[in-house]
């Protein structure tokens, strides 16, 4: 898979299923739109998911939202979309993981 500033520039916009938007706010009470922002928040740490890959590549997406909750999002890149397969708030490890990039960041 290419870098992700690679893949980004290629992007057009989002794709949505019904099933999943529902899915994700009935188990997590996360919605779409807070699945959207984490994709313009920096930092944003994306990886390729290679466990779950086997039918498509999927990645997952560790970000904020616009009002600072920390998501973590799987994903697959269709036809130049983003397409959410699931969301859910980061667990304790995904955190410190995330904090840690954010400090070295602002360095």
């Amino acid at each position: 898979m290419k870098d992700w500033t690679d893949i980004w520039a290629s992007v057009e916009g989002f794709e949505w299923d019904e099933g999943n938007i529902k899915k994700n706010w009935e188990r997590h009470r996360v919605s779409h739109i807070e699945c959207e922002e984490i994709f313009f928040n920096d930092p944003i740490i994306v990886r390729k998911d290679m466990p779950h890959s086997t039918t498509e590549d999927r990645c997952f997406a560790l970000g904020k939202t616009d009002t600072e909750r920390l998501l973590f999002v799987v994903f697959a890149l269709r036809r130049a979309r983003i397409r959410i397969i699931s969301a859910r708030d980061m667990n304790r490890k995904e955190r410190r993981v995330y904090e840690q990039t954010q400090e070295d960041t602002q360095i």
